[in-house]
């Protein structure tokens, strides 16, 4: 099996300037406190994937977001083997893109001040 690409925030931030879209794989509870503000994104919980997986576009490069980088590296394979080429894992998710201080909308300050994940929601970290 090929190896998942992993791109950081930074690398991230760059692509989606030139068109490649943000696919946030956390629960609606944790987008309504703090998500992306940019353009080119787009909400699909982890558990909707399967069956929303045709609103990804196979044309654009797909840049799959998390709170940390771990639900969405899964869905990074999950895509690969559903035959998308230009799709890459955000390393560290929302919490490091929130660090490099890349444009947020919500509380950011929960997200940062959480120790770690309370893992008190389905598909947690």
């Amino acid at each position: 099996m090929k190896q998942a690409k992993e791109i950081c925030p930074t690398t991230t931030m760059g692509k989606v300037k030139e068109g490649a879209l943000i696919v946030d794989v956390r629960n609606k509870s944790e987008v309504k406190n703090v998500t992306f503000d940019v353009s080119n994104y787009i909400n699909i919980p982890l558990n909707e994937l399967e069956d929303r997986i045709n609103e990804i576009p196979k044309d654009k490069e797909i840049i799959m977001v998390c709170r940390s980088g771990e639900r969405s590296l899964k869905t990074t394979y999950f895509l690969m083997n559903a035959g998308y080429e230009k799709v890459y894992n955000m390393r560290d998710g929302i919490i490091k893109w929130a660090i490099k201080g890349f444009p947020t909308k919500g509380n950011v300050e929960d997200l940062l001040n959480a120790e770690s994940c309370d893992c008190s929601q389905p598909n947690c970290c």
